[in-house]
């Protein structure tokens, strides 16, 4: 029923093209979080065909998705490439913060395999670049991680290709990860080339641009008042009309394949050239499954064309510049 494993990059592992993003079970910007429904959605991953978990040290301000995750798999840890990543904590005021020194990674990749209850991660990513460390330094750190067998393979995120090369430079990379979307395609210009010349896989998060792309949103008031997402500019004025009708089109496409919006958008993304994996968040086993559907239906040749079109009608969005 699933499509098949892809290898990770460089690596001796096959990992699903969709997988299990933690952010949203830590609670921090997610509503409704609880614990059954949290545990419920990790060991869903694997009836679904989800062999590849993504956390962080940094996901809930005492580890909480890493906690999760000990505890969901306690007994079927052998069967999940996972991945968790290092350099960016909570300090004592609760609020995240940027740390990517040597004695930094060390401490917190003992704390992660400590919570996740295993010897080892078989991907261990540098969050993000700390601006007072060099890159290479932390690739050093990293690379002595995987010589002790604490990690595996290495890996970075919301890095530039000058960052990644730097690093790779010190600490071969087996991955990056790295936001894409249908409508925030900058890194097909140049880190994805690389990554393929290089044999690097490319795990990109925000497939559903934070639910802009999902199908659910009709109208802005769909959105709480408190939510945060009214700050970004793709869900304010022009840019809220132009994405609503670009969702339009995709509510056609998802209608005629008796699929789910998100279904469609993700298989979209999972077939792009160079694109090994998505990341999808879930906070209950539903929108899982929906994330999961995109593994065992294909857009055909007719509908991969209607949806470029609709990205060119659509135009240049208005969200920053992130990575290319």
């Amino acid at each position: 029923m699933h499509n098949s494993l892809r290898p990770l990059g460089r690596s001796d592992l096959q990992v699903s093209p969709v997988a299990f993003g933690t952010w949203p079970i830590a609670g921090v910007t997610s509503l409704e979080v609880n614990d059954d429904d949290s545990l419920d959605t990790i060991r869903a991953c694997a009836d679904l065909g989800i062999n590849f978990i993504d956390t962080a040290y940094c996901y809930g301000p005492n580890g909480e998705s890493e906690n999760l995750l000990r505890t969901a798999l306690a007994d079927r840890r052998e069967e999940f490439v996972i991945a968790t990543k290092c350099g960016i904590h909570y300090n004592d005021a609760g609020e995240q913060t940027q740390d990517a020194r040597p004695e930094q990674i060390c401490h917190e990749c003992d704390e992660s395999l400590q919570r996740l209850g295993t010897d080892r991660v078989e991907l261990y990513y540098l969050h993000s670049p700390d601006p007072k460390v060099p890159v290479a330094e932390s690739a050093g750190a990293i690379r002595e991680l995987i010589d002790r067998g604490k990690a595996r393979f290495a890996g970075v995120s919301n890095c530039s290709l000058e960052q990644i090369k730097e690093f790779h430079a010190v600490c071969p990379l087996t991955a990056v990860q790295l936001p894409y979307n249908m409508l925030q395609r900058d890194i097909e210009q140049r880190t994805i080339p690389w990554c393929q010349k290089h044999n690097v896989a490319v795990v990109v998060y925000w497939p559903l641009m934070k639910g802009l792309l999902a199908g659910k949103l009709r109208q802005k008031s769909d959105l709480a008042a408190d939510d945060n997402r009214r700050n970004y500019p793709m869900y304010q004025g022009e840019e809220w009309e132009l994405n609503m009708a670009f969702v339009d089109v995709l509510r056609v496409i998802a209608k005629e394949s008796s699929q789910s919006v998100a279904t469609v958008v993700i298989n979209w993304t999972i077939q792009q050239p160079g694109i090994t994996a998505a990341l999808c968040g879930a906070k209950r086993r539903w929108q899982l499954e929906e994330s999961a559907a995109a593994m065992s239906w294909q857009l055909n040749e007719r509908q991969l064309h209607l949806i470029e079109e609709a990205i060119e009608v659509r135009g240049k969005a208005a969200a920053k510049r992130l990575f290319q």
